[in-house]
Parts: C-alpha cells; sequence; structure tokens
C-alpha cells in the first residue's frame, strides 16, 4: 500500500536529541548561552535542572557536539550505573590510558592523579539524567570535581514533589556555583517550535494551516512540555495518515483539525471521556 505524505509527517515529532532536530527558542538560547559562559569560569560543577521535556539532554548534547573539537569534553548519554564500569571510563578519559584487564581502579590514585595534572588540562564531563546515579558515585564525582581538573556539567530531572527536589538541589548546592534551571515552554514558544519543525523539513502547507487557535490548544493540552508537544502531534499526524490512507473524505486538506486534535488529546490521556 502507498505511504501517506503524513507519515513522513508525524516522524518529525518522534522525540529525539539529534542536533539536527534542534529548535532555537529564546528560553533554549538563553539556557545554552548560560551554559557557555558557565563552563568557561572557574566552576567545578554545574546543574542543568528541569522536568523531563523542558530541553536538558539536547543542550547537553548540542554542547558537546559544537565543542567536543576544540575542548577535553565528554558526554555519558546514558548513565553507567555500574560503578567499575562507571570508574573504568573515567579512568580512561582521564588518564588516557585504557585500564588494565581484571584491575580495579584505585580512586584515591585518581584523585591523586587528578591534582598532579591541575592546570594542563581542563576535563569537562556531561552526565545526563544524573538521578540515576548513586549517593557514593556521585560523592566520588564531588572529589574529583574539587581537584579542579574536572568539571562537571550534572542534568538533573525536575520532579512533582517540591520536597525531593529541595533535596536534590541541597545535596548540590554546596558543591555547585552556578545552576540552569529550564521550564516549559510559553505558548509562543510551542508555536516557534511546531511551525519550525514541519518548516525545516519542507512541510510549509502543514505548518500554514496550523493557525492560533490550534496552537492554543495544543499548548493547553501539552502545558509546554516539548516532550508531551511531540507526542501530541504525532498523534494527530497518525489520525492524518491512517484517514488519508483508508477514508480521505474525513479530511479538509485546507484546514488543520481541531477534533483530530481532541481525538489524540483522548489517546494519550490529556483529556478523559
Amino acid at each position: 500500500m502507498e505511504s501517506s505524505r503524513y507519515s513522513l509527517a508525524k516522524n518529525v515529532f518522534v522525540d529525539s536529541i539529534d542536533v539536527d532536530d534542534y529548535i532555537n527558542l529564546g528560553s533554549s538560547i538563553k539556557a545554552y548561552d548560560q551554559l557557555l559562559s558557565s563552563i568557561e569560569k572557574e566552576l567545578k560543577m554545574i546543574l542543568i535542572f528541569g522536568s523531563p521535556g523542558t530541553g536538558k539532554s539536547i543542550i547537553l548534547n548540542r554542547l558537546y557536539h559544537n565543542h567536543k573539537y576544540q575542548k577535553d569534553l565528554h558526554y555519558f548519554a546514558t548513565p553507567i550505573t555500574n560503578h567499575k564500569e562507571f570508574l573504568s571510563r573515567l579512568f580512561k578519559i582521564i588518564t588516557k590510558k585504557d585500564l588494565p584487564q581484571n584491575t580495579q581502579v584505585n580512586f584515591s590514585m585518581l584523585v591523586d592523579y587528578c591534582r598532579s595534572i591541575r592546570g594542563e588540562r581542563e576535563i569537562i564531563i556531561l552526565l545526563d539524567e544524573a538521578q540515576m546515579y548513586s549517593k557514593d558515585t556521585m560523592e566520588m564525582i564531588r572529589l574529583l570535581a574539587d581537584t579542579r581538573t574536572v568539571k562537571f556539567v550534572v542534568a538533573l530531572h525536575k520532579t512533582e514533589d517540591e520536597n525531593e527536589d529541595m533535596v536534590a538541589k541541597e545535596h548540590f548546592q554546596s558543591r555547585i556555583w552556578e545552576v540552569i534551571e529550564l521550564e516549559n515552554g510559553s505558548r509562543e514558544d510551542v508555536k516557534t517550535y511546531v511551525h519550525k519543525k514541519l518548516l525545516k523539513k519542507n512541510f510549509f502547507d502543514l505548518a500554514n494551516i496550523i493557525k492560533r487557535r490550534h496552537i492554543g490548544l495544543i499548548y493547553k493540552l501539552t502545558k509546554g512540555n516539548y516532550r508531551e508537544a511531540n507526542k501530541l502531534m504525532f498523534s494527530i499526524f497518525e489520525l492524518y495518515e491512517h484517514y488519508d490512507m483508508h477514508d480521505k473524505s474525513k479530511i479538509n486538506y485546507k484546514k488543520f483539525s481541531t477534533k483530530f486534535i481532541e481525538m489524540a488529546a483522548i489517546k494519550l490521556g490529556y483529556i478523559d471521556v
């Protein structure tokens, strides 16, 4: 069966941290510039804090790809929860040597080595999903940061539990000199995000029919969260894809469907029925 053009449109909104999918927004530009400025300062640790879907991972990924050849920069996109494996990776980054087989890292010696090369190198390590690391691992990270040879940028999820968030921030606050907090986007951010995602893939006609009232409803349903906006837009175009292939009479190709937005929202649980 021939595929629908909406098959390609829905894939525009597959959640991704690929730098090619990065969309410049006022809030994300500000956060990225703040992070870039922070890593140039004499800071031991920097915290990026925000709810899932506010863009923490893509900002780290963009920083890594833009500066990995100019700086001694390393990105842990996926948490390494095995303590020995994490230490082994740090050992290789810091010493530029592989750990001999059947050998464990002597952490005290690694800290001493970092102190011995202070001023010769500035190693920057980006840690995504830092809430997955144990307290012991985070304490080890703190001790390495104290040598001022290794600087850590730590991305941490904001939760719905204010007390839990306060504990997390206080745990880091004594070691961190800068906190970059990401929030959900504004209505205007969501409009820019949806339109630019489509325009980057040359879906000019689809971007043109998504009007302010549609964006208002999308914003209301997703509360400005980019990950939720991706899910909603994917589901909307999935509906378009279905009817385009099976019942074209259900589609007005010149107007965007509020009904399809609502149907997708029901499917995702944003609206109770």
